[in-house]
């Protein structure tokens, strides 16, 4: 079975550098626990390390989350057939429909609870968020006046659909929106709100880059950091982080099949799984060749890398991969196991996976 070891001090001394280094910046840190479906070992690590809030896009992940200590995100819009659970187990959530904040209130009030919001606007990636400026503050407004409600702040996400950078002028923009929330607050409880108080989010590990430049103006208080915490990379321009390592995750498999073989398949080609033609191959002559009991299901082979350098990953369909083994030093048999540093997607499968076994260190 494959393996998944994960270092939980790796972990820990990644969220330590990367809060420091964001803290210099007067900028706190939710700690994004998506990619690894909330696993509450690796989420605790985060809390060990210093974080206080924690993010999650699906409610069943928040739900394993709901006995460690820490403030919990929804990160996703609620959808509103999960509203009961929304308000059970996140203690905040980004939201863009006033139709989904009035069940979200409607919920709280039920509850007993008052549920805080923070609310999005759209600078460009087109993803989640308002791009009616007008109706951020019309819904602001409403939030303020809704019994169940907590307005708590105003965020945005750039980098993940249309892959719009961050920059300065957009988190001025997004200070000048946060200016309307802070507004509706005080003219609601006729006193000045401290900005202290309000949460302006500037995005996720794609904004590191930005502020590491002193690009991030003061007044954006937080970001949403998953893959810097984990792989200690920004996501902006796949940097990694002063005092970070990338190899907290180790997949391993073994080899159950090793033969010599030719590098050019020979036959007529057809296309694969999505209609693609497949790769054309140089022709290298025989190659050791080495199958593992890996596959598609289980990872991404796009976003690892193997631990041996000298081995190349030539492909992989949903439950084999297939790997030329010829240049390494290691004399590989059949039963050994061949180690791979993962990326965010390929983690993303090994934990979604439930044929990877997972093992925790450190």
């Amino acid at each position: 079975m494959p393996r998944l070891t994960i270092d939980l001090g790796i972990i820990r001394s990644n969220v330590r550098a990367v809060r420091d280094l964001c803290a210099g910046h007067g900028i706190g840190i939710t700690g994004v626990t998506k990619v690894f479906c909330g696993d509450p070992v690796v989420a605790k690590a985060f809390l060990d390390a210093g974080v206080t809030r924690l993010g999650d896009s699906r409610v069943a992940n928040l739900r394993r989350l709901q006995f460690l200590d820490g403030e919990k995100w929804l990160i996703r819009m609620p959808a509103p057939s999960e509203i009961p659970d929304v308000v059970r187990y996140a203690d905040v959530s980004l939201n863009s429909e006033w139709h989904t904040l009035s069940l979200l209130s409607e919920e709280a009030l039920r509850q007993g609870k008052r549920h805080k919001v923070i609310l999005m606007a759209d600078l460009g990636d087109l993803r989640e968020g308002y791009v009616d400026y007008g109706e951020l503050r019309r819904v602001a407004q409403m939030v303020v006046r809704a019994d169940g409600l907590e307005l708590y702040g105003i965020g945005t996400n750039l980098s993940c659909f249309s892959f719009i950078h961050p920059d300065t002028g957009k988190m001025r923009q997004l200070l000048g929106l946060a200016g309307l929330g802070n507004e509706t607050l005080s003219a609601a409880a006729d006193v000045p709100m401290s900005p202290v108080a309000f949460v302006i989010s500037g995005g996720n590990s794609a904004s590191l880059h930005l502020m590491m430049e002193n690009g991030i103006p003061p007044g954006v208080n937080n970001l949403r950091l998953g893959e810097s915490l984990l792989f200690g990379k920004e996501r902006c321009h796949y940097t990694y982080l002063p005092g970070t390592r990338r190899d907290a995750f180790i997949l391993s498999a073994e080899v159950i099949e090793l033969k010599e073989k030719p590098s050019v398949p020979w036959g007529e080609a057809g296309v694969d799984s999505y209609g693609n033609p497949p790769p054309v191959r140089e022709d290298k002559g025989v190659r050791s060749r080495a199958i593992l009991a890996l596959g598609k299901q289980d990872c991404d082979v796009e976003t690892m890398r193997p631990v041996d350098g000298a081995v190349a990953i030539l492909g992989a369909s949903s439950d084999h991969m297939v790997l030329d083994v010829t240049d390494s030093a290691r004399r590989y048999a059949l039963g050994d196991t061949v180690e791979f540093e993962l990326g965010y997607f390929a983690l993303m499968r090994a934990y979604t996976s439930g044929y990877v076994e997972k093992v925790y260190v450190g």
